[in-house]
């Protein structure tokens, strides 16, 4: 007969850094748990969203990771919901010592179900990150393939790039006022093939961000991702949700939103460069205001409202490409001026931005060398056009029918520059720079 606990006594380890609250059976089994992602603006949880990700636990071990708090979880999940599973333990974690203490990490490791609370991200980062948790989280997503999400703070980690917080949040104003604020600290990607912190299929280029309409995110979240393009990467991309909207995606990348629209103003945001200007950013300086305008145009973002089945859709695996099958939502266009942000209603990409999967030679382009000196090469870049710009948006070579290797550069300024290739209706971006 199996030993059934509906709730047991928290077990208190202080001086080891955590606490445990349990409840559910005390045998550990294993189930055959199904890859699944859930993103959670902030405020109370999607009921329906949450039931979709504990089915993908397939009845298993759902283990709860939070910084503070208690065990406010553990009856949602066990019995509120009518989806079964085997028990639910919420680890309330304080320090390095508690990530990685023996119980914690056995109890993550053997979990079909993995949730994020939300709280202070800072402190996720700080005491999960660089150690033996974040390899059993990253084991959990990439090799277990089992589900896994969050609620704010627990949202705000799971993108490939993520806003830290080490300094405390950052409003819409004051990132767009100095992109470079103090408050302005971005994790992510630093030169490797995998970001420094989780690794979650279908958010490598993505910055998150929460709460979005309480207050107003927009803002700093567009200021987010003018950093990661302008510090890190050749472009990102963002997701958003309202606070009471969830967010939940599969192994197929289509990212079902769900909140209780029409009822109230409850949307998902899926946020994207206008490839036509190349991810090129007019002012993005320490100290001085953001400007990525291009007449108003500079981010598309597809607007999504969460119904409560989840009916409305953002395809994961299509950024940027117009022949996409969204459902359900609107375009926007999203663009700062001196630090002001504006948005309007748009049409979406007006050519494909993103290359199809198996397109092996195109994917093949290169430049190099990187940094470069008199001159820069390219391979399998014959017959498009090639355009060159400099760091503040100004073209400073293109060729509509290139058939060379080869660009003379010696007459370009030392600094950043992007190189934008364009054939058959796709694009390549790439960042090099001259010594």
């Amino acid at each position: 007969m199996k030993k059934l606990l509906l709730l047991l006594l928290p077990f208190f380890s202080f001086s080891q850094g955590y606490t445990s609250y349990f409840t559910g059976n005390t045998t550990n089994i294993t189930t055959a748990a199904e890859f699944g992602v859930c993103l959670m603006g902030g405020a109370t949880e999607n009921d329906n969203a949450m039931r979709w990700l504990l089915q993908k636990a397939n009845g298993g071990d759902v283990v709860v990771l939070r910084s503070t708090g208690s065990n406010g979880y553990n009856t949602y999940f066990y019995s509120d919901l009518g989806v079964t599973v085997n028990s639910v333990e919420t680890l309330v974690i304080t320090s390095v010592a508690g990530a990685t203490n023996p119980y914690v990490l056995d109890k993550v490791a053997n979990a079909e179900m993995i949730w994020f609370a939300g709280g202070d991200q800072w402190n996720y980062v700080s005491y999960f990150k660089d150690n033996a948790l974040e390899d059993v989280l990253n084991n959990h997503i990439n090799v277990k393939n089992a589900p896994i999400g969050g609620t704010s703070a627990g949202m705000a980690i799971l993108g490939g790039y993520y806003f830290s917080a080490q300094n405390g949040s950052v409003t819409s104003a004051q990132a767009l006022n100095n992109p470079y604020n103090a408050a302005m600290t971005i994790g992510g990607f630093t030169g490797t093939a995998q970001s420094d912190f989780l690794n979650v299929p279908f958010l490598r280029d993505v910055i998150t961000d929460t709460h979005y309409d309480s207050p107003d995110r927009k803002g700093r979240h567009v200021a987010f991702m003018a950093r990661i393009i302008k510090d890190y990467s050749p472009t990102a991309y963002g997701i958003a949700s309202n606070e009471y909207v969830a967010i939940c995606y599969g192994a197929d990348g289509r990212a079902y939103v769900y909140g209780d629209y029409p009822n109230y103003d409850e949307y998902a945001y899926f946020i994207q460069p206008n490839c036509q200007w190349m991810n090129v950013i007019e002012n993005c300086q320490p100290g001085q205001p953001l400007t990525w305008n291009y007449s108003g145009s500079a981010v598309m973002t597809y607007k999504v409202p969460g119904t409560m089945n989840g009916t409305n859709y953002f395809d994961l695996g299509h950024w940027g490409d117009w022949n996409a099958t969204h459902f359900g939502g609107s375009w926007e266009n999203w663009s700062v001026n001196n630090g002001a942000f504006l948005a309007a209603s748009g049409s979406g990409p007006n050519i494909s931005c993103a290359l199809s999967v198996g397109e092996n030679e195109w994917n093949k382009t290169t430049i190099y060398p990187n940094p470069f000196s008199n001159y820069i090469y390219m391979n399998n870049s014959q017959y498009a056009t090639v355009e060159i710009f400099d760091s503040l948006g100004k073209r400073v070579f293109v060729d509509k029918n290139f058939t060379s290797n080869k660009i003379d550069t010696s007459q370009f300024s030392s600094g950043l520059y992007f190189v934008k290739i364009q054939k058959e209706g796709k694009i390549i971006t790439n960042k090099i720079l001259k010594n």
